[in-house]
């Protein structure tokens, strides 16, 4: 482990397709661009308008910065490593990316969680919504989410630091993610699988056992309302989320299905690029085509802009 800091790791990416790479740079800076812009104006909307100070938005703005936080830590060596032939990334430097890609991939797991469970409050439950999503609820969900993701992160980059690597490590990815570390280890790495396999599992069923509950019993309550207006209205309150959820889990889950096998590493990748680099970009643009409040707020500012 000691002399391991010394050694280098090449990030391969998308080097098999020479001719894709400048296409794939301007593709990539397209959509970090938008990432970046979405995300932190998504942010200063909702702190700007004051029909958005709310639990809803105030999860959002949180989920908008671990978006700019996860994208950043990812896109802009991927972006490097598609024009430049130096592909190579330290080990201090390939364990914080993993460490940092880690502690937001988990917060967005769980804020996610939060949001459906707001969502059911509000819909289930409204007359109790002031009272059940205080503002103090609120903070110790954002604050279990975040701390609980940076237990998760030491657990998996303290038992990935038992890994022993040899020389120079060729990884079959664009980001220094668990399988393909494991991949270039000189050492047994099953119980640092293991324990990744057991965190990982608990933290997607957990988080989408929330969901899928909060979801039913919003599901039941909107059939059972009167007016076909009210059903709609509170499906449209749900649509938004729905559609971060279903993308976000529906990637993690088709990673978790494909097989570890050189053939399967393409895939690996293409789905890898989705939920770390498209997601992100996708979640403000999901949120602020469907509001009102968020599309008065961005008028405004383009307004006072001109």
């Amino acid at each position: 482990l000691i002399f391991s800091f010394h050694f280098t790791f090449v990030l391969l990416g998308f080097s098999e397709y020479p001719k894709t790479q400048l296409p794939l740079f301007l593709v990539f800076l397209f959509i970090y661009t938008v990432t970046v812009l979405g995300n932190l104006g998504m942010i200063v909307i909702i702190k700007m308008n004051p029909k958005l100070h709310t639990p809803m938005y105030f999860f959002l703005s949180h989920l908008s910065f671990v978006d700019f936080c996860y994208s950043t830590v990812v896109t802009p060596k991927l972006l490097e490593n598609l024009v430049v032939e130096d592909r190579t990334i330290s080990f201090t430097g390939c364990i914080m990316q993993f460490f940092l890609a880690c502690i937001f991939v988990v917060t967005e797991t769980f804020m996610l969680a939060a949001m459906a469970y707001d969502r059911f409050v509000a819909v289930c439950n409204p007359l109790l919504y002031t009272v059940v999503m205080s503002q103090k609820i609120c903070s110790l969900l954002v604050g279990a989410s975040y701390s609980w993701s940076i237990v998760c992160s030491l657990i998996f980059t303290c038992f990935l630091l038992t890994l022993s690597f040899c020389g120079t490590n060729f990884i079959n990815n664009f980001v220094c993610e668990h399988a393909a570390l494991v991949a270039v280890s000189c050492s047994d790495p099953y119980i640092s699988q293991q324990i990744i396999l057991v965190s990982a599992t608990f933290n997607e069923l957990s988080s989408l056992i929330i969901v899928l509950t909060s979801y039913v019993f919003i599901f039941i309550t909107v059939m059972k309302m009167p007016s076909t207006g009210g059903r709609r209205k509170a499906f449209s309150t749900c649509a938004s989320h729905l559609t971060a959820i279903t993308i976000f889990h529906g990637t993690i889950l088709f990673l978790y299905c494909v097989p570890n096998s050189k053939s399967s590493w393409l895939m690996v990748k293409v789905a890898s690029i989705f939920y770390t680099v498209v997601i992100p970009m996708l979640n403000p643009l999901i949120y602020s085509l469907r509001n009102k409040d968020v599309k008065e707020t961005v008028k405004k500012l383009i307004a006072m802009t001109i």
